[in-house]
This record gives C-alpha cells, sequence and structure tokens, in this order.
C-alpha cells in the first residue's frame, strides 16, 4: 500500500476547508449539531449547494451525518477543528492589526508638495 505524503495529505485537508460556505457550516456547528434545514439559512446558500458543500466535509471526514427522522443531522467529527478556525482567526486578526498600524503611519506622514519644475 502506498500512501501519499504528510504534505499531500495536509493540502487536501486545507482544500476542503478552502470554501466560504464550509467555513460558515463548521462556525455555525460550532453551538452543536443541526439538521439540514437549520443550516440553509445560517449557511446562506441554497439546499442543493449546501448539500454538495455537506458531501464534501463528510467525505473528508470533517463533519458526521446521522438520519433523524425524515432528516439529516450533521455535527462536528472532531473538535479540535474549532481550535484550528481559533488560531485562523488569531493570525488574520495580527496580520490585520499589522496592517492598521502601518496605514496609520502612513497616514501620519506629512506629505509635502514638490516644487513645480520650469
Amino acid at each position: 500500500m502506498v500512501t501519499a505524503p504528510i504534505y499531500q495529505v495536509k493540502s487536501e485537508f486545507f482544500k476542503v476547508l478552502g470554501h466560504p460556505a464550509r467555513i460558515r457550516v463548521l462556525e455555525v456547528l460550532r453551538d452543536g449539531e443541526r439538521a439540514v434545514s437549520e443550516l440553509i439559512p445560517e449557511v446562506g446558500i441554497e439546499a442543493s449547494h449546501l448539500s454538495q458543500q455537506l458531501g464534501n466535509m463528510r467525505r473528508a471526514n470533517l463533519i458526521q451525518a446521522r438520519k433523524e427522522g425524515a432528516g439529516v443531522v450533521y455535527s462536528v467529527g472532531n473538535p479540535v477543528l474549532f481550535e484550528l478556525l481559533d488560531v485562523a482567526k488569531q493570525i488574520l486578526t495580527s496580520s490585520l492589526a499589522e496592517t492598521r498600524d502601518l496605514l496609520a503611519q502612513l497616514e501620519a506622514v506629512e506629505v509635502v508638495p514638490r516644487p513645480k519644475r520650469r
């Protein structure tokens, strides 16, 4: 049996996370399991598109599904995913804070008009 290099496995994992709807699904599921009918308005996409995204996430073992009556209920398989989302938020917050500081510095620089050339 040939296994893929770990960097390739990681890349595939991040590809699955690389869709805004999938990130939003994880954010909603942070509060607990949800039926598809509850996810549709929370995620803000059409049911068919949501179904496709949920299928991708299920195949990647990011979420779990179980039948409940006529519907399906989804939950996160591994809560460490929420830690990953939190770390991503920290990285983005730090990066945006640095950008904001740089912008403030640029705005503080006095622009002196150059004399016109003759």
